[in-house]
C-alpha cells in the first residue's frame, strides 16, 4: 500500500514481510555446488518422467498384457530395496562424488539402450525389462550418495531449505513430465514418440552428470573413530546396528511407514473416479492432486526451516495427512476431493522434509549413506505396501472403507506412536552456528566456495553426557533432546 505521496505504508510492508516469510527459502542456492546439483538433478527428474511413462506404453505396445506392464514394477522394486541398501554403504566408504559419477553414467547409459531398441525396433519385452532393472540398480546406488552429499554443501541451518527445494523441484517434476509424456504420444504415433520420450530423457541427463562432474571431492570424512569403513553386507549390518540404537532415526521411520502403508490411497483412485465422477479426467485429477499439493506447500515453505522442535512437526505433518486423507474419502464433489488430495500433499512435503532434515543432521557423516539406503527402501516399499492394504481391504468392505478408515488409522497411531515414545516429540534441530565447534573449516559458510565445508563435527558433550552432532541434535538414547 501507499500514501498519496508514493511512500509505502507500514501496513504495506508487513504485508510483503509475511508473505516473503512464506515464499520458498532459496538460501541454499548461493552455494554453487548445491545450485548445480539442483538445477542437474530437476532437469534430469523432467526427463525421467517421460521415460516412466513411455516405457510401460511400450511394454503394452510389444505384448497387449497387462502381466508385462506388471513385471516392470518388480524389475524397478527389487533391485531398488537391494541396491539402495548396498549403494548407501559403499556411499559411506568411498568418494561420494565419484560413485555418484559411475552410477548417473550407468543410468544414462541405460537410458541411452532404452532410446537403441525403440529406434531400432528390437521389440522385445525381456530387453525393456534388463534396461529397467539396470536403471533402477543405479538409481538406487547413486540415490544415498545425492542425498548424502547435500549435508556437506550447505550449512546444517540450511538444510530444511535445501531439502524442500530438492522435494518441490522433483516433486513439480512428477506434475509436468507426465504432461508433456501426454503431449507427445498424443502428437506422435507410438513408434515415434518412444524414441522422442527416450531421447529427450537421455538429453537433460546430461545435465545431472555435468552437475556431478563440477561436484568437490567427497571422501570420507575422519571422524576420530578408528571405525573401518566396510562394503557389502557387513556395512549394511552396521547401519541397520546404528540405527536401532538411535530411537530418534527409527521412529522417524516408522511414523513414515505408517502415513504410506495405512494412508495411501492411491490403488483407490480408478474405483472411485469410476463410481463417484464417472471416471474420464477425474482419474487424472485424482492421480496429480497430491503432487500438485506438495508443490503448492513447497512453494510456500519459508517457515519451515524456522522450525525447531522438528519430530513434533513431523508427527502433526502426518497426523495432518493421515486427516486430510480420511476427509478426501468422504468428499463427494470431484474439486473438494482434489483440494483435500492437494492438502494431503502439502503435509506430506512437510513430513519429508523434517524426516529427511533429520536424518541428515542428526547422523554422523559415516553413517549417512547407509541410512539413506534405508530411507530409500522406506520410501519406496510404503507406498507400494500401502497399495496392497488399500486393494485387500476395498476388496472386503469397500473402497471408502479402506480409504477413510486408512487415514484415521493412521492418524490415531501416529499419535500414539508419538505418546509412547516420547524421544521424536522432543527432538529439536538446533543448527550450530560456530565454525569450531561444528569442525567446518573457516571458509566453509563462504558461498563462493561451493560447499558447507568437509569437516567432521567435533563431539561435544550434552548435559545428559550424550555426544552431540554439529546441528547440536543429541546423538544418545530416548527421550532426551538438545534444547
Amino acid at each position: 500500500m501507499t500514501n498519496s505521496d508514493g511512500k509505502t505504508t507500514q501496513g504495506g510492508r508487513g504485508i510483503v514481510g509475511r508473505l516473503g516469510r512464506l515464499a520458498i527459502d532459496l538460501r541454499p542456492l548461493r552455494f554453487p555446488a548445491y545450485r548445480r546439483l539442483w538445477v542437474g538433478t530437476g532437469v534430469s527428474m523432467f526427463g525421467f518422467q517421460l521415460t516412466a511413462v513411455a516405457v510401460p506404453v511400450e511394454m503394452y505396445t510389444l505384448t497387449d498384457e497387462s502381466l508385462w506392464v506388471g513385471l516392470l514394477g518388480v524389475a524397478g522394486f527389487v533391485p531398488l530395496l537391494i541396491f539402495g541398501l548396498w549403494g548407501g554403504a559403499v556411499a559411506d566408504a568411498v568418494d561420494r562424488r565419484r560413485l555418484l559419477l559411475a552410477s548417473s553414467l550407468l543410468m544414462w547409459l541405460s537410458t541411452l539402450g532404452l532410446l537403441c531398441q525403440a529406434l531400432f525396433g528390437f521389440g522385445s519385452p525381456v530387453l525393456l525389462l534388463a534396461l529397467v532393472a539396470v536403471q533402477t540398480i543405479a538409481f538406487a546406488v547413486s540415490s544415498p550418495a545425492r542425498v548424502a552429499i547435500i549435508a556437506r554443501l550447505v550449512p546444517a541451518s540450511l538444510l530444511p531449505a535445501a531439502n524442500t527445494l530438492g522435494f518441490t523441484t522433483t516433486t513439480a517434476g512428477g506434475v509436468f513430465g507426465p504432461l508433456a509424456s501426454g503431449l507427445v504420444f498424443s502428437a506422435l504415433p507410438v513408434e515415434g514418440a518412444l524414441p522422442v520420450a527416450y531421447g529427450v530423457d537421455a538429453a537433460l541427463f546430461t545435465v545431472s552428470l555435468w552437475a556431478t562432474w563440477r561436484l568437490p571431492p567427497m571422501p570420507p570424512l575422519d571422524d576420530g573413530t578408528a571405525q573401518p569403513r566396510r562394503l557389502g553386507l557387513a556395512g549394511v549390518v552396521d547401519g541397520f546396528r546404528y540405527l536401532a540404537g538411535t530411537p530418534v532415526l527409527l521412529l522417524s521411520f516408522a511414523v513414515d511407514l505408517i502415513a504410506m502403508f495405512f494412508a495411501m490411497p492411491r490403488a483407490l483412485f480408478p474405483e472411485v473416479a469410476t463410481e463417484r465422477f464417472g471416471g474420464g479426467a477425474a482419474i487424472g485429477w485424482l492421480y496429480s492432486a497430491i503432487a500438485i499439493g506438495s508443490v503448492l506447500g513447497g512453494l510456500t515453505s519459508g517457515w519451515i526451516g524456522r522450525v525447531r522442535r522438528q519430530g513434533l512437526g513431523l508427527v502433526i505433518a502426518v497426523v495432518g495427512w493421515g486427516l486430510a486423507i480420511a476427509a478426501a474419502g468422504l468428499a463427494r464433489q470431484l474439486w473438494l476431493m482434489v483440494g483435500l488430495l492437494a492438502l494431503a500433499g502439502s503435509a506430506d512435503l512437510v513430513s519429508s522434509v523434517f524426516r529427511q532434515s533429520m536424518l541428515q543432521v542428526y547422523a554422523p557423516d559415516r553413517m549417512r549413506g547407509r541410512l539413506q539406503g534405508v530411507n530409500i527402501t522406506v520410501v519406496a516399499g510404503g507406498p507400494r505396501l500401502g497399495d496392497l492394504r488399500a486393494g485387500m481391504t476395498a476388496s472386503m468392505w469397500g473402497a471408502g472403507v479402506a480409504w477413510v478408515g486408512g487415514g484415521l488409522l493412521a492418524a490415531v497411531l501416529a499419535v500414539l506412536l508419538g505418546l509412547f515414545f516420547p524421544a521424536l516429540l522432543r527432538y529439536r534441530f538446533v543448527a550450530e552456528t560456530d565454525p569450531a565447534r561444528a569442525g567446518a573449516s573457516p571458509g566453509a559458510a563462504d558461498p563462493e566456495s561451493g560447499a558447507a565445508g568437509t569437516g567432521q563435527p567435533a563431539p561435544t558433550a550434552s548435559p545428559g553426557g550424550a555426544p552431540k552432532d554439529r546441528a547440536g541434535a543429541v546423538a544418545g538414547g530416548p527421550g532426551v533432546s538438545a534444547g
